[in-house]
């Protein structure tokens, strides 16, 4: 009885530890409906676990190229290897507001993608995991040295010209 309690406050532990982490977490099944939405999705969206659950992920968000998430998403169920998405690939994923006050400049969320496979006791992936990274801060730095490198080479081209 004692393991079962253990057990039980384990789970409730990492559950809240899930649904805290400033990391976006989406848990979709082969037909790509969602299974878990975690506080960041829920706070950055604007839809709760309950108004997405078993929904589809292309149905939530149309603007998501459903042919190209396939493609990426076939290797992970089927080789069991992870699946990459970069800001500088692509912006964002999920077109959500930026909401950070020091990286304002730029209205969306850059983000990285993380795909996973989750492997069962039987050893299939029935489910793959998403974790959705903020990168707008990165983004934003980046951004802004490669407009200072482009400034400081035209000052130096036209001290040249002079």
């Amino acid at each position: 009885m004692n393991q079962n309690l253990d057990d039980l406050l384990e789970f409730h532990w990492m559950m809240d530890m899930l649904q805290t982490v400033d990391v976006g977490i989406v848990v979709l099944d082969k037909s790509f409906s969602v299974q878990v939405w975690n506080g960041f999705m829920e706070s950055h969206s604007g839809m709760l676990p309950s108004e997405v659950r078993d929904k589809s992920l292309f149905e939530l968000f149309p603007a998501i190229k459903k042919d190209w998430f396939m493609k990426k998403a076939k290797p992970v169920f089927e080789l069991k290897t992870r699946a990459f998405m970069t800001w500088e690939q692509r912006p964002y994923l999920f077109k959500f507001p930026n909401y950070r006050p020091i990286t304002g400049s730029e209205p969306y969320m850059y983000q990285n993608i993380t795909l996973s496979p989750l492997t069962s006791a039987t050893g299939k992936v029935d489910y793959i995991s998403m974790m959705i990274y903020d990168m707008t801060d990165v983004a934003v730095g980046k951004k802004q040295l490669e407009s200072l490198q482009v400034s400081v080479s035209e000052a130096q081209e036209s001290k040249r010209i002079l």
